[in-house]
C-alpha cells in the first residue's frame, strides 16, 4: 500500500506517494521542515535540502570512522 502525502510550495500543491512503511516518518520529518498547512516558499525548500544534505555528510562521516574502527 501507499499514502500520499502534500505539500503547498510556491502556491502550488504536490503529492507524492510513498509506501505506507516509510510515510510516518516522512510525514513527520516534513512537519518539522515545513509549514505542513500552509504555502512554503522555494527558500524553505532549499534550506530543508541544505540540513538533509548535511545530515546525509554527518551520517557517512560518522560510518567512516566506525568501519576505519572495524578495520584494525
Amino acid at each position: 500500500m501507499s499514502k500520499k502525502l502534500g505539500l503547498n510550495i510556491g502556491g502550488r500543491r504536490f503529492d507524492v506517494d510513498v509506501e505506507d512503511n516509510f510515510a510516518s516518518f516522512l510525514e513527520q520529518q516534513m512537519k518539522k521542515d515545513f509549514n505542513i498547512d500552509g504555502n512554503n516558499d522555494l527558500k524553505l525548500l532549499l534550506q530543508a535540502y541544505v540540513r538533509k544534505n548535511h545530515d546525509l555528510y554527518v551520517q557517512e562521516q560518522r560510518i567512516e570512522e566506525i568501519t576505519k574502527k572495524l578495520e584494525i
